[in-house]
C-alpha cells in the first residue's frame, strides 16, 4: 500500500522516507511488500496506516488545496491531526507505535473480540449488550452509521450479543478478524499505559477544526487533541455523529485519504447523496477530474 503514491508523487516519497527516519526502520517497505505477517502486527499496521494516510493527503492538498475540516477514524484521528498542524508527524508516528503495542498487549490473545452488526434496530442495542453481558464486558465500539455497528469485549460475551443481534432482527452479526477488543473497557490499560507519552508530547493549536472520536464535537485546542487521543481508547469511535455533525455544517465533499474505500461507503449511508471521493493510489488522481 502507498506505493504508486511514492512512485509517482515526489511528496510521497518524502513522507514515506520521514516515517523511516521516525521510527528507525523500513516501514516503506513493510508497506510496499509486505511480508503480511509482520504487517498484521497492531504495532506495525498503525504507523503504516498513518504513513500512507499522510502521503495521500499531502498529495491530495497539493492537488485540491487544503480541506475546511478533517476527521479520523479510530488510529485515522491521528493523520487527521498531522493534517490539522496539532501534531509532527515524526511524534504521531511513534505514538501510533506505541499505541498499537500497549492496545496488543492490554488483553490476552483470545480473550476478547469484535463483531459487526448490520441494520439491527437502533432501539434494540442497549438491551442486546446488556442481556449478553452476564458480568462480562461487551460495548458498542465503532458507531459506524445508522446501519452498522461494531462490538467489542470478551469473546464469550460478544459470541452471546451475536446471537441476541440477530434475534433482535439484524440483518447480519459476525465475528471480525481482529487481533483485540479495541475501544472498549478492556482497553483501559492502554489507556494508562499511552498516557505518560502524550503528555510527553507537543500538542499545539489546530490550524483546521476536527472533529474527533471520543465525542463527536469540533475541537481547536491541542490540550482538546491529546485528551481526545487519549479519551478514545476505551471508548467507542462516534463516527456516525461525527460525520452528521460535519453535514449540517455544510460539508458537501468529502475525502477519504489513505488505504482503502471504507469510510467512503459509510459516508454515504450516513448522510444520502454526500459526495465521497477515496484517494490512496496515483490512479485516483483520475477520480479529481471526473468530479471537477
Amino acid at each position: 500500500m502507498g506505493k504508486s503514491l511514492a512512485e509517482t508523487f515526489p511528496a510521497a516519497k518524502q513522507c514515506f522516507e520521514a516515517a523511516d527516519d521516525a521510527l528507525g526502520f523500513a516501514l516503506s517497505k513493510l508497506c510496499f511488500e509486505g511480508p503480511d505477517e509482520e504487517l498484521k502486527k497492531t504495532e506495525n499496521t498503525q504507523p503504516a496506516l498513518l504513513a500512507v494516510s499522510i502521503a495521500a493527503h499531502t498529495v491530495l492538498k497539493g492537488l485540491v488545496g487544503e480541506p475546511d475540516f478533517v476527521a479520523g477514524h479510530s488510529v485515522g484521528e491521528y493523520a487527521a491531526l498531522v493534517a490539522a498542524g496539532a501534531l509532527d508527524f515524526g511524534d504521531a508516528l511513534r505514538l501510533v507505535r506505541r499505541r498499537g503495542r500497549f492496545m496488543q498487549e492490554a488483553t490476552p490473545l483470545g480473550v476478547g473480540a469484535m463483531a459487526a452488526i448490520l441494520k439491527m434496530p437502533e432501539s434494540a442495542l442497549a438491551g442486546v449488550l446488556a442481556e449478553a453481558a452476564q458480568g462480562e464486558v461487551v460495548t458498542a465500539a465503532n458507531m459506524n452509521s445508522p446501519e452498522q455497528v461494531v462490538i467489542a469485549g470478551h469473546k464469550g460475551a460478544v459470541e452471546r450479543a451475536i446471537e441476541l443481534a440477530k434475534a433482535a432482527g439484524a440483518k447480519r452479526a459476525v465475528l471480525l478478524q481482529v487481533s483485540a477488543p479495541f475501544h472498549c473497557p478492556l482497553m483501559k490499560p492502554a489507556q494508562e499505559w499511552l498516557r505518560a507519552d502524550l503528555e510527553a508530547t507537543v500538542f499545539t493549536d489546530l490550524t483546521i477544526p476536527l472533529v474527533n472520536n471520543w465525542q463527536a464535537r469540533e475541537i481547536h485546542k491541542g490540550s482538546e487533541a491529546r485528551e481526545g487521543l487519549l479519551q478514545q481508547i476505551p471508548s467507542p469511535v462516534r463516527w456516525s455523529e461525527s460525520m452528521q455533525l460535519l453535514a449540517s455544517k455544510g460539508v458537501e465533499r468529502w475525502f477519504e485519504v489513505g488505504q482503502g474505500a471504507v469510510l467512503t461507503g459509510l459516508i454515504r449511508t450516513i448522510v444520502p447523496g454526500a459526495k465521497g471521493i477515496a484517494f490512496g493510489e496515483a490512479k485516483d488522481v483520475e477520480k479529481l477530474t471526473a468530479s471537477a
